[in-house]
């Protein structure tokens, strides 16, 4: 891998905390001296013997059980401690607005210009003007150069940038701001975003395609009058957050505040069973001479007029009903779809939370050939949330990219295709049916769906026919574990209209205990029909793994990776080199430089920017420090599911690398990103392994 840029912060040995050198492990340890092939057969990585660490000393002291309950005293007051006040959403926004206002948080307008007149809405704008505040409590500049400076660009953070000692030029930051948008695409538009927000957004296709296929719903559409302003509104499911709705629609409506943007492990279990709901209520489709204003993209907007009578009012609902019997022209046959050919092409998972587009750059340079955005929940797209849509941003070097998402009723999938469709440049569009996260589940989508084999049709045939990007489908093998049932839908999903699936070869309830079931993943793969592609997803973490599953099943496709490359992203240079890479710790911190340069270029280089690069850099090191380095261990590859053991690395470097301390992990962002701010804590998001030291050591 070429060598990073030195703008990031070159690291010293006086940064790494000495350790001291490997000792022999004690011989009261019994676990050390079992054999390798003992250790393997209990899923525990077979380090060297010269690497362990030694086993800590056993306790002597007779008030043992006086100890045992003082610590865990300790533990839980530690605990109570970490646990945060509820607090209302009308308090935290009260909150953030009064933070705002802070010394903090600066005008972009004033940072940009360095000018306390600039910002045009003066005394109404929601930001501090205070420039001398904002100066005297700004923390020093990090070392190394703005991640903006590149081709002579100002800096579109100006002062408030952390690098704003090597800025060359802050008068304007109309260049930078260009450069930052010419390396990503898929940003949503003010426009369309209001219209979101206002419930405006017409969707002609997708209801079109969702009457033909039976799945509107009776057509019955309520249409609320402002008196006021005499605007229509139509009466949907999908209404803005804010808005009044009426109580019909409110109990119809899936409640969207509770979906996360990026699905959390840590929720209470709740009940994954669901009644049936009514469908859902669906915008009427209305002729070009019944609408005024369109937005480029396409879609229009219910034209404000106070003086409809009646009888126009009719009028638009005969329009409306007339498209009923050629819809079916509409839909596009699986075979006129512009396919893609996944065969043997290294293909990354969506990755929730870490699979965001500074690490997806990452992987690209590391030799990934097809990339997919983080799952994004529809609900929450339809409603113009920002946060949602972040999730769809694209790089200019992912070359074959597509987007994830998650719904649960085909009228909210449809609508949001055809926004994708309209809105973004993707070369596919993955429909999740295999999260087996509760939050989502518990909402009627993900892995839920493998129970509700007639949802899952109407969800693919309402997303294909909307849309002639190609639509591919991720599963589980089934829901509940022993009741595999993939095997009975495979050749339906084709006809369906889904071009590829993905199958990860475990059940929901199994979530990541125990290994991938491959020979349930083949089975299935043989049984699908030849227009439809086949992916395995599962335990992959070395080139042996990859060549063994593709060479078992020819009529497998492709392989996704996902939690393989999360540890070690150079997977995919082992996997095209067909080698076991003994990479050394230099190696290893030069790809977290280049994560870090590329969370900058996309978060921003301020301190809000900064602090969001530490984060998602932290959660990935609660994967990379499972990683062990290869002329570590007595037997390779490494396996997924091995427990690594406490050893030391090879220099001091590997060994900070190895530690699983939230307190390690911090001390490698502050060689990259400074200093962290005072009362800072981290604990990882996910809760597939226990941390002993998730509380910073």
């Amino acid at each position: 891998m070429a060598e990073s840029p030195k703008d990031i912060q070159v690291v010293t040995e006086a940064e790494i905390e000495a350790v001291p050198p490997p000792k022999q492990p004690s011989n009261s340890n019994g676990a050390t001296h079992q054999t390798p092939e003992e250790l393997v057969a209990r899923a525990i990585a077979p380090v060297k013997r010269e690497f362990l660490r030694p086993p800590p000393p056993t306790r002597t002291n007779q008030n043992d059980g006086a100890s045992d309950a003082d610590s865990k005293a300790n533990a839980k007051q530690s605990e109570s401690s970490l646990v945060k006040e509820k607090k209302s959403k009308r308090q935290l926004k009260r909150e953030r607005r009064q933070e705002q206002k802070s010394a903090l948080h600066l005008c972009a307008e004033i940072a940009k210009t360095g000018d306390v007149n600039a910002c045009p809405y003066k005394d109404k704008c929601r930001f501090s003007h205070d420039l001398q505040a904002f100066m005297d409590q700004k923390p020093a500049d990090l070392e190394g150069e703005c991640p903006f400076i590149s081709a002579d660009a100002p800096c579109p953070y100006g002062l408030a940038c952390r690098f704003a000692g090597t800025h060359k030029d802050v008068a304007s930051a109309t260049t930078g701001n260009m450069l930052k948008q010419s390396s990503e695409v898929n940003g949503l538009s003010k426009d369309v975003q209001k219209l979101l927000w206002k419930n405006k957004m017409r969707f002609t296709k997708a209801d079109a395609v969702l009457k033909s296929l039976g799945l509107m719903g009776p057509n019955k559409k309520k249409m609320l009058v402002d008196k006021e302003e005499g605007e229509v509104v139509l009466n949907d499911s999908h209404a803005a957050a804010g808005e009044t709705e009426s109580k019909n629609a409110a109990n119809d409506s899936v409640d969207c505040s509770e979906c996360p943007l990026t699905a959390e492990d840590n929720l209470e279990e709740a009940s994954a069973t669901e009644e049936l709901r009514p469908l859902k209520k669906a915008k009427s489709v209305v002729d070009e001479n019944c609408c005024s204003d369109e937005v480029e993209n396409g879609a229009t907007v219910l034209e404000k007029d106070i003086g409809k009578d009646s009888a126009e009012t009719e009028l638009l609902h005969t329009a409306d009903d007339g498209l009923a019997e050629p819809d079916r022209s509409l839909k596009i046959h699986p075979r006129e779809k512009k396919l893609i050919d996944f065969r043997e092409k290294l293909y990354l998972a969506p990755l929730t939370t870490v699979g965001n587009l500074p690490f997806r750059r990452v992987c690209k340079i590391l030799g990934a050939d097809v990339t997919c955005g983080e799952m994004a929940m529809c609900t929450n797209l339809l409603q113009g949330q920002a946060s949602e849509w972040a999730l769809l941003r694209r790089h200019s070097s992912e070359d074959l990219f597509g987007v994830q998402i998650c719904g649960a009723y085909p009228d909210t999938v449809a609508r949001t295709v055809e926004l994708i469709d309209k809105e973004c440049t993707v070369d596919f569009i993955d429909i999740n049916m295999g999260c087996p996260i509760d939050i989502v589940v518990n909402k009627g989508a993900g892995s839920c769906l493998l129970t509700k084999p007639l949802r899952m049709k109407g969800i693919i045939e309402a997303a294909s026919g909307t849309v002639d990007k190609p639509i591919t489908v991720k599963v589980r093998t089934a829901y509940f574990e022993g009741k595999n049932r993939v095997d009975s839908l495979i050749g339906d999903i084709g006809s369906w209209g889904a071009t590829a699936v993905t199958i990860h070869g475990r059940s929901r309830q199994q979530r990541y205990s125990k290994l991938a079931d491959w020979d349930y993943i083949n089975q299935c793969a043989r049984k699908a029909p030849s227009t439809l592609q086949v992916l395995g997803n599962g335990d992959i973490f070395s080139y042996v793994d990859w060549n063994n599953h593709i060479s078992d099943c020819p009529e497998l496709s492709s392989c996704m990776i996902a939690r393989g490359a999360l540890t070690k992203p150079w997977l995919f240079t082992e996997i095209k080199e067909q080698r076991h890479w003994d990479i050394c710790s230099g190696e290893r911190l030069n790809i977290l430089k280049d994560y870090v340069r590329f969370g900058l270029e996309h978060w921003g280089s301020d301190r809000k920017g900064v602090e969001t690069t530490r984060h998602f850099l932290l959660e990935w090191l609660s994967y990379t420090c499972r990683y062990i380095p290869v002329g570590l261990l007595d037997v390779i590859p490494q396996r997924l599911n091995w427990r690594p053991p406490s050893y030391y690395g090879r220099d001091d470097l590997e060994t900070l690398l190895a530690s699983d301390s939230a307190a390690d992990w911090i001390r490698i962002s502050e060689m990259l990103l400074g200093k962290v701010p005072d009362g800072f804590t981290f604990a990882p998001k996910h809760k597939s392994n226990a941390y002993d030291r998730a509380e910073n050591g």
